[in-house]
This record gives structure tokens, C-alpha cells and sequence, in this order.
């Protein structure tokens, strides 16, 4: 029988283990206890073009945008958190239910956070390419959003409802939040590679100024950073991909098409190809991919409920691909580890405390949870001619 609407009844997630190979023991509720001191704290644009126009002008659009929170303590390396399709770095700050966010939980500990708004969106919305193509369900419909996001079920018109036990807050005023957060974009997100290239190239751009760093993926993101990965190798110690919507391969590389439940499912993915050379970089990353809970085992006629169990499938075909390669990729599922009733975005779930304790262990398992070299903050951007075409730069105009 279907749960009531929004009645779900909630249950607490089991066990903090990450796996034998990990460090058992939970830390979030102590660090709760702990003021956030920050050394410094701002925001900054990052890539980008300029676009000179026939009459005179200058167009600068096309950046992403960061903002920053340095603790006072901080660790060696800076986490950045890039957030998935229809989202903005809000995904990150607050919960729906107006707890705390990785913006102020990782802080709390020590890490040097930088949240983004990739290009044409939230507040690096800056473009001329205004012409929005290739929208998908999730960003056309609330309903989609919803089931994308596997808080429950929406088939309009019936009325939808949420999965038992789910971690996802679903009082009435959280659910109105997780509506509200849902941005559009300002311009064109090509499904192109060499669009793909551009936002790789993007957050290159952006590691020149913070220096080695970990990138945290969310969805839609997850494939601008294998990308980044391929893009800029040497910068990245770590990538933790949580649910990521799409996985790169090497051309030619044979993989099983598992069934799609739904044409247009299968058609959104498909992995993307990449030439061998490329592909191998990633090997060089230790690599976490994450799920929650709910993701359907077989095919159905709802394509976000395709989306994710294809998306699981295919990570773990990335997975073998890579570790082939002398890789470092490791695929995780939350239930597996009695972590239950997580959704697509366990960062903002009623346990991401928990959730933020997972990930701490990865990353103290790679060695990337140091203190000797605190992070400084991010980099002034080298610019060494101005973008406009500005004479007698040193005198005022009278």
C-alpha cells in the first residue's frame, strides 16, 4: 500500500561505516559543539570570455562563480562543491528544513569550502547564448523535480507521495523550500563535448586560484567533473561524485546497454566518449561515487526512475573501465552500508551530518585530511592586459 501523502513514517539511519576499509566512529554529533572561526570569507568569478561586439562593446559572461569560507584552522586542501541540474550553490548551504548545510558543517571542521554557480546559472548567470535548448523533464516539471530527486513518487494527475522512510524532511515548510531552490538556466547547456571541455576548462581555471583541491559533484555535475579530471589532473586529489548523471568512457570501449524502461532514458545515458589519452588522466584520482536509497531495480515508464538505476549501472561500468587503468574508483550505496533512506541529495537529508562523517573518513583514508600546509585562501586571477579596450588607464578623466 502507497504511503499517505507526505506521512512517511521516519526511521534513523543504521551504522557509520564506510566499509572495513575506512575508519569506524561517528564525529558529527560532537562537532556540532564547535564555533566556526573563519580566517576569511568571499566570493569570486572564475573563467569566463570575453566577447568584443561590433560597436565597441565588451561582453564579459560565460564564468562560473564561487563563494568561500577559509577557517581560521584550516586543513591543506579545499573541498569545492559543484551542485547538479536545475540547482545552484544553495544546494549546499541550508537543508530544506533549515538545518545546517555543508556550507557551515565542513567549516565547523576545518575545511576550506568553496560553493559554485556553474556558468549560465544563479549568480554566474552572465551570457549571450540566452537561448535555452535541450531541457530535460526534471527541469520542465515540479513533478520531475521530485521524482529526480526520489523524495517520492509524483505522476500528475495523481497526487504525489514520499518514500517510506526517507531521509528527506517532508514537513510542509521543507517541502516548500525544496521547491523554491530549483533555478533555470540563463542560457543554452549544450550536451556537446566541446561544451563538456569548456566547463572541464572552466574549474581548471578556477584551481589555478585555489591551488590542489578536492571537487564534490552533485547530479548533472558529475560529468563536468570527470571532465575537470581530464582537464586538470595534477589539481584534483579526490573526486566524490554523489550520484552523477553521466559517466565518460574511451572511444570504442564495449559496455552492456542495460534496458531502459524508456526511450528518451536510454538515449540521455549513454556515456559519453572520450579518446583513450584522455580518459586514462582519471586513473591518476583516487575517485568516490556515492547512491542513496530508492533507486528502482527495474526498468519503469517513469524517466526519472530510469535515470537513476541506469546511472547506477553505468558507474560501475566507469568504475571497472578506470580501475583497469591502474584507477582508484570506488562505487558505494549508501543502504548497503545501513545509511537508509538517503535521497539524490544526501548532502542536504536529515542525516547529512552523517553523511559529511562518510566523507571525512574517505578523505582521511587518502591522506587528504592534513593540516601542515593551511589552505590561504583562494589566489588573486592573473590578468595581465585589461579585456576592454581602456587608453591612459593611469590618468582620470577630467
Amino acid at each position: 500500500m502507497k504511503p499517505t501523502l507526505f506521512k512517511c513514517k521516519h526511521i534513523l539511519s543504521a551504522g557509520c561505516a564506510l566499509g572495513a576499509a575506512l575508519l569506524a566512529g561517528c564525529a558529527g554529533a560532537n562537532s556540532m559543539e564547535k564555533t566556526i572561526t573563519l580566517k576569511t570569507m568571499g566570493s569570486l568569478y572564475f573563467g569566463g570570455t570575453v566577447t568584443k561586439l561590433d560597436n565597441g562593446e565588451t561582453f564579459h559572461g560565460d564564468h562560473g562563480y564561487a563563494q568561500y569560507f577559509i577557517p581560521a584552522k584550516s586543513r591543506n586542501y579545499p573541498l569545492i562543491m559543484w551542485h547538479g541540474i536545475g540547482q545552484s550553490g544553495r544546494s549546499y548551504e541550508s537543508t530544506p528544513d533549515g538545518r545546517e548545510g555543508f556550507m557551515a558543517i565542513l567549516p565547523r571542521r576545518d575545511w576550506p569550502v568553496y560553493i559554485i554557480d556553474q556558468p549560465r546559472r544563479g549568480r554566474a548567470g552572465r551570457t549571450l547564448a540566452t537561448e535555452v535548448t535541450h531541457a530535460v523533464p526534471t527541469t520542465m516539471r515540479e513533478s520531475s523535480a521530485w521524482n529526480a530527486f526520489r523524495n517520492g513518487i509524483w505522476e500528475p494527475p495523481k497526487a504525489p507521495y514520499c518514500y517510506s522512510g526517507t531521509q528527506f524532511p517532508h514537513d510542509p515548510a521543507s517541502v516548500d523550500q525544496f521547491f523554491r531552490q530549483q533555478t533555470p538556466d540563463t542560457g543554452a547547456e549544450p550536451r556537446t563535448s566541446d561544451y563538456y571541455r569548456f566547463m572541464g576548462n572552466t574549474m581548471a581555471e578556477l584551481l589555478k586560484q585555489t591551488g590542489p583541491a578536492v571537487l564534490i559533484t552533485h547530479s548533472n555535475s558529475g560529468k563536468y567533473g570527470w571532465f575537470s579530471g581530464m582537464a586538470a589532473p595534477e589539481s584534483l586529489k579526490a573526486i566524490v561524485a554523489f550520484e552523477p548523471g553521466h559517466i565518460v568512457l574511451p572511444e570504442g570501449e564495449k559496455v552492456f546497454d542495460p534496458p531502459a524502461g524508456a526511450e528518451d532514458a536510454g538515449r540521455n545515458m549513454q556515456p559519453i566518449r572520450v579518446p583513450e589519452e584522455e580518459f586514462r588522466k582519471l586513473a591518476k584520482i583516487p575517485i568516490l561515487i556515492v547512491y542513496g536509497d530508492n533507486i528502482a531495480t527495474e526498468p519503469s515508464t517513469i524517466f526519472n526512475v530510469n535515470i537513476w538505476r541506469l546511472s547506477s549501472i553505468r558507474a560501475k561500468q566507469f568504475a571497472d573501465a578506470v580501475n583497469r587503468r591502474g584507477g582508484d574508483v570506488r562505487v558505494i550505496r549508501l543502504p548497503e552500508l545501513g545509511i537508509r533512506g538517503n535521497t539524490h541529495s544526501p548532502f542536504a537529508d536529515r542525516n547529512n551530518l552523517e553523511i559529511a562523517d562518510l566523507l571525512e573518513r574517505y578523505l582521511h583514508e587518502k591522506g587528504l585530511d592534513g593540516r601542515d600546509r593551511p589552505h590561504p585562501g583562494p589566489a588573486r586571477k592573473a590578468v595581465s592586459q585589461y579585456t576592454i579596450p581602456l587608453q591612459n588607464a593611469n590618468t582620470q578623466q577630467k
